[in-house]
């Protein structure tokens, strides 16, 4: 049996710390990647010999209807085209979990397909909600993925001021997806897979 950790104090944890990188002055991010719709931007990680990316763009639909796409469960797998597949593996109350997910191979499978097992925590912030997670040191490994790493990170949403049907969506990622991988493709790898998030979720969210 796993040795899981103490959900409230995780929680808080994590919480704080997205709220301190949601804090962070501007000047502090460099763009990584730009589209008309979304803005990759990032900073040398504190967490690990990486990046954190902060990635922001407005999504047509309400707070809880972005962030229940988001979240650990059933609607993920359906339009995530990153991930393949995803498992709860400990439920501590509604809002709180830890997940086992898998993600497709990168780049003409310069990085193989990998596997990570995060808690994941939602909660009220401001107006909207936030949802975020961070791996944990899981023993129980499968012999075909590459376990990966996520650093604390997570989904800010909130509501447009002067148009409340649609969502100001703010996600801060840092992820180390270990084996040998160069950095050039890791970087290259994350401003894209974040692009291709945003346009995901928003055709998702179109057919709902």
């Amino acid at each position: 049996m796993e040795a899981l950790p103490d959900a409230a104090v995780l929680a808080t944890r994590l919480k704080n710390t997205l709220i301190q990188y949601h804090s962070l002055e501007d000047e502090k991010w460099r763009v990584a990647k730009k589209t008309k719709d979304v803005i990759i931007w990032r900073k040398p990680s504190e967490e690990f010999n990486g990046y954190l990316f902060k990635a922001q763009g407005v999504i047509d639909d309400v707070v809880n209807s972005v962030i229940d796409h988001i979240r650990p469960g059933p609607c993920r797998l359906d339009w995530d085209s990153l991930m393949t597949s995803l498992d709860i593996l400990e439920h501590f109350e509604e809002n709180c979990c830890v997940m086992r997910y898998t993600t497709a191979g990168q780049l003409w499978n310069i990085i193989s397909p990998r596997e990570f097992v995060d808690f994941s925590y939602t909660v009220g912030y401001k107006e909207g909600l936030l949802s975020c997670g961070i791996s944990l040191d899981w023993s129980e490994k499968r012999s075909e993925f590459v376990r990966g790493y996520n650093h604390p990170c997570g989904w800010f949403c909130v509501p447009l001021k002067e148009s409340p049907s649609q969502s100001l969506l703010t996600g801060y990622i840092q992820t180390d997806l270990r084996g040998v991988i160069p950095q050039s493709a890791v970087d290259t790898a994350m401003a894209r897979t974040l692009i291709s998030f945003y346009g995901d979720l928003q055709r998702a969210l179109q057919k709902a």
